[in-house]
């Protein structure tokens, strides 16, 4: 998957400049990029990813969403959230 980040980067640009045009000023694109791959490892059923699939992961990734991974990826760095905690999330 790595891989692919510069093969989608312009669509990951667009996304952080969507998000920045929605008041989140300090969404960048390592973090959106790091949002999608928790998100399709928890989603995914060790299918292959397609090229398309990502890009259309990306489009549809919510402001929402990409807060929801900043406030728990947060607190997993801080030590708020115990490891089994966020097991059941």
């Amino acid at each position: 998957m790595e891989d692919w980040k510069n093969e989608v980067y312009p669509a990951l640009e667009s996304k952080r400049d969507e998000f920045h045009l929605l008041g989140y000023d300090r969404a960048t694109v390592d973090e959106i990029w790091s949002c999608l791959l928790a998100r399709i490892e928890r989603n995914n059923d060790n299918e292959e990813i397609k090229l398309h699939q990502l890009v259309n992961d990306i489009m549809r990734l919510s402001a929402n969403e990409y807060m929801n991974w900043l406030t728990i990826h947060a607190y997993r760095g801080t030590g708020w959230v115990s490891e089994e905690e966020s097991l059941h999330n």
